[in-house]
Formats: C-alpha cells, structure tokens, sequence
C-alpha cells in the first residue's frame, strides 16, 4: 500500500531538504531560546557560600561555629589542605574522567539513562563534577531541581564553557568546598568536624570513604541516622576507587573493616555559655547584620579547652559528693553550680561553667549562672547589721 506517491526524484529531495531546513530552523531556534540568558561562568567564585563565623580557644581548638545566613557550617579551604584519599574518592565515585573530560560525559550521561531506565541503582552519577558545580552555584535555586531537557542543556554547555575558563584544580576545589554532606555541612571542612570532630587534612581513608558516598544522597546515607547503609554506601566507594587503581585490593580491606568514631552531635558545641556570650559581645561590637553577611571569621577567645573540661568535670564531681553525702543539709537537693577561671594577672576567662548540663531544661540548663543576676538574699545581712 502506497500512502506517498512523487512524480519525480527531484520532488522527493525537495520535500527531504525542507524537512531539514525546518528541523534545523527548529533546533537553531530552541537552543538561541534556551541559551540566551545562560548565567556568566565568571561568577562562581561570587556564588559560593558564605563560611560560617568560627569561635575557637586561645590554642585554635573549635568550640562552636555561628552558621552563616545559608544556615549551614562552611570553611573553605586550598586544595592542597585536602588529603588525596578524599580528592581520588570523590573523583572515582562522582566523575572517574574528570581529568580528561571537557566539563560533560556523554558516556555517563548515557548510562546513567540506561540504568534508570532499567530500574537499576546508580553507583556513579551521569552528571559529571564540574555540571555538577554549575548546577549548584550558577543556577537559580528553581531551575536547579528541573528535570528538563532545557536544564540539561544549559548545564552542559555550562560545564564546557567553566573547563575552558577555570583550571580542573580550581573546579575540583569548588566542588570538595561548596557541596552538601548533610547535617548542614557544606565542603569537606565543615564535614570533617560534624562527623569526625577533626579538620580534613587528618582524615584517613575510611573517613574519607565515608564522606564522599555522601552528597548522592545525605539523608539516605546519614551515618547518624542509617549507619549501616551509610558503610554499604562506604563500601561503593572503596570498591570504585580500587577499580580506578587509586588504592590497592588490602587498602580496601583495612579501610571497610575499621572501626569509625562519630563524633557525639552532628553539631558539636564546647563551652556553650561561653560561646553565647562571645556570640552576643561580637553582635553588640559589629552588629547581627554584618556579622552574617560577612562571615569566613575566627575569633579566637582566651579560653582554655584543657582548663575547661576539668573545671567541667570538678563542678560535675562536686554535685555527685555532696548529694551522696548524707550529712549535707541540701545535699539531695544540689542540681547546679557555676565556676569562671580567671588569669589573676590579665583577668582573662580560662574556664567558664554556667551550669553543669546546657541541655538541661528541668533545671534551667541553658541560663547562665555565672552571669546571671539573682536576689542578694542573706549576703545583705551583715551589712545590715554593721
């Protein structure tokens, strides 16, 4: 059955060329609407998050991070601060050609689809890193989370324009300190101290396995919430990076059978009425406005983290004693207790303790008894008397 019929040959090449020139016109003009407001690659740096507000001890030990106006902790740091467990990690987990690629991989991409169009689970993601820093530092918050063809685009050509103007050191470094590993922890740095109390340079490479399964999905792979998924998603990793010839089959073995120590809170505070006071002296100083909208600070205090956790313990200790002594008159009913070490020479604050639980709210916990004002009571009698 004949649905077409041409007289010529030249008729029908005449209708195959118009078809072409409309499909051409066609695509011209979708990616020209597609791409006319692409966003300037120029502008990443300036896109980056705001680093949070650190208040450390006279020694550079970190008590409590004031989140920036992002809410989140952020530290950026160089790239050679990064161990290379971390960097070849994120590399063979997120983007195994991306030292070679131009900012897209249509191979990824195409597995990726397969996969998902297969129902199957994806180890490695199709977006390549540096897509990946684009879509999270170029694009506006609503298209960011579109899954369109013109999203996808945009973001490729992104990516290719970024590798042609930034150097993949400066694109890896962009993606280890701007991207979300969960617990309101954005970099490497910020992740290092919510999960394992350190800095990242001291990361080994369990540690390091851990956190880079991470930004697929936070919350899937939270090791606060789902441990065990979060070591099967460790594991993924490890086995990736020994594909990749970054470690060897033993340094696999050593890394998933190693015990890893969280630290107690994802968002850790030491000190805390000391550091709520820092926090309100620094607002009356700058103001809550240019304190947020600057951020990336440290202020370093003159309190000692050594003399503080034995001030804590003393005060913790002499509320035990006295309530199992029998002979004390209030002993059974003694719940709080402030001490403030000062230097008698400069007058500075070594140690301060406002109460001995901040999270107690039966006993009011959180007040500070070391500043706060109360009834003078007996303490007026002998100057009454004199």
């Amino acid at each position: 059955m004949k649905f077409f019929h041409f007289k010529n040959k030249k008729q029908l090449v005449k209708i195959i060329l118009a078809v072409l020139v409309a499909g051409i016109v066609f695509v011209v003009g979708w990616l020209i609407w597609a791409l006319h407001d692409l966003p300037d690659p120029a502008d990443l740096p300036a896109q980056a998050n705001e680093p949070s507000i650190r208040i450390v001890d006279r020694n550079g030990k970190l008590l409590y991070e004031i989140l920036s106006s992002e809410e989140v902790r952020h530290k950026s740091i160089a790239l050679e601060e990064i161990p290379l467990a971390f960097q070849h990690a994120v590399i063979a987990t997120e983007d195994k050609k991306f030292y070679t690629n131009v900012g897209v991989d249509p191979v990824g991409i195409v597995r990726s689809v397969w996969i998902n169009l297969n129902g199957g689970s994806t180890l490695a993601g199709g977006s390549t890193i540096t897509q990946q820093v684009v879509k999270n530092l170029l694009f506006e918050p609503e298209e960011r989370y579109e899954q369109t063809m013109r999203r996808k685009v945009r973001e490729a050509v992104l990516a290719w324009k970024v590798t042609n103007q930034y150097s993949k050191e400066e694109i890896l470094a962009l993606y280890l300190n701007q991207t979300d590993f969960g617990n309101l922890s954005v970099g490497i740095e910020a992740a290092a101290h919510t999960y394992f109390g350190k800095s990242a340079s001291s990361l080994d490479l369990a540690e390091c396995a851990l956190i880079a399964g991470l930004p697929q999905s936070p919350y899937a792979y939270d090791p606060y919430t789902q441990f065990d998924a979060a070591k099967k998603r460790q594991q993924v990793v490890l086995d990736l990076m020994e594909k990749a010839g970054y470690i060897t089959a033993e340094e696999n073995s050593l890394a998933a059978i190693e015990t890893l120590y969280l630290t107690p809170s994802s968002f850790p505070i030491e000190a805390p009425h000391f550091d709520l006071m820092v926090k309100s002296q620094l607002i009356e100083l700058i103001s809550e406005e240019v304190l947020s909208a600057s951020g990336g600070w440290t202020v370093t205090t003159t309190l000692d983290f050594n003399y503080q956790k034995l001030t804590e313990a003393a005060v913790e200790n002499q509320i035990v004693r006295i309530g199992l002594d029998e002979t004390a008159p209030l002993g059974h009913n003694l719940n709080n207790a402030a001490v403030v070490v000062l230097d008698p020479n400069s007058g500075a604050i070594l140690a301060m303790v406002g109460s001995p639980d901040y999270n107690d709210t039966e006993h009011g916990g959180a007040i500070n008894m070391a500043l706060a004002a109360r009834q003078p009571g007996s303490s007026l009698k002998p100057l009454i008397y004199a």
